[in-house]
């Protein structure tokens, strides 16, 4: 969840993440994983933006992963393969704070090759770095600072003085995820406004990821377990329709009648980024 809102915020917000990292505002669009595929690729938390002289790769990650070296020289040379004249810059962004040596690697080697990428740990950084560019107001409070709930209260602040909404609501719901990594639930819906997170993408995915572990659980307990392929139906559904299922559970008595009822009522989330 962490690696993939980030992965929303630089795509949404790719000049604030090329002016943080690359010190100049580029324009750049995204550049799917499948164009650089040989063979499958992990894209869970990485996402490559590029312009006609550049792609910048970002790497969000949570948790430790002793592959990330491997990862970025093989991302590097497939980039090569794709684009051999274009400058490349990638960058590791580690989010929760952690004293593993795992965390300050900066090459992979293997006998007589080397490859070396860019790493930023969110705690070392700056606070004041996030405090200019709304794009990057979510990562505040992950960034060096003493009192990470004075920071959300501060970022809080500057998300009531966005004028556009729908921007307004993105980065106060990334930011509300974000904090969860470093303060309590309650703390931070006090602070953030639930109403101005509502017409975020974000917070209707996340709403509906909660609906749809409700639903599954509850149609486990009245029909028992239900193939991969309805699981993954109900999970699709957007909350409105997760709702009317709840409800119709309780005249169900086998998998056939919830197959029906999804063939005959199936309404997908809407993506209204």
């Amino acid at each position: 969840m962490y690696d993939n809102v980030c992965k929303f915020m630089a795509e949404m917000f790719s000049n604030d993440f090329s002016d943080w990292l690359l010190g100049k505002s580029v324009n750049l669009t995204e550049l799917k994983p499948s164009e650089l595929s040989i063979e499958p690729i992990r894209a869970d938390s990485l996402i490559f933006l590029q312009s006609e002289e550049l792609v910048l790769h970002l790497e969000f990650q949570t948790n430790i992963d002793a592959d990330i070296p491997f990862r970025m020289a093989d991302y590097r040379l497939r980039l090569y393969r794709r684009f051999p004249d274009k400058e490349v810059y990638q960058v590791v962004i580690y989010l929760r704070k952690s004293q593993s040596e795992l965390v300050k690697q900066t090459a992979f080697r293997l006998r007589t090759m080397t490859h070396e990428f860019n790493v930023v740990r969110l705690w070392e950084e700056p606070t004041e770095k996030f405090l200019g560019s709304p794009g990057l107001f979510p990562f505040a409070v992950l960034s060096r600072t003493e009192n990470s709930a004075s920071v959300l209260q501060q970022i809080s602040t500057l998300i009531e003085e966005i004028p556009n909404k729908k921007q307004q609501s993105h980065i106060a719901a990334t930011t509300a995820i974000l904090a969860g990594l470093v303060l309590n639930k309650q703390f931070i819906q006090r602070v953030l406004r639930k109403e101005i997170m509502r017409e975020s993408v974000i917070y209707q995915d996340i709403r509906a990821e909660e609906a749809a572990n409700l639903v599954l659980r509850l149609v486990k307990r009245k029909i028992g377990e239900v193939s991969q392929e309805l699981q993954v139906k109900i999970q699709d559904l957007s909350v409105e329709s997760l709702e009317n299922l709840a409800e119709a559970l309780l005249d169900f008595q086998n998998e056939d009648e919830l197959k029906v009822w999804l063939e005959n009522n199936f309404s997908p989330r809407i993506d209204n980024k």
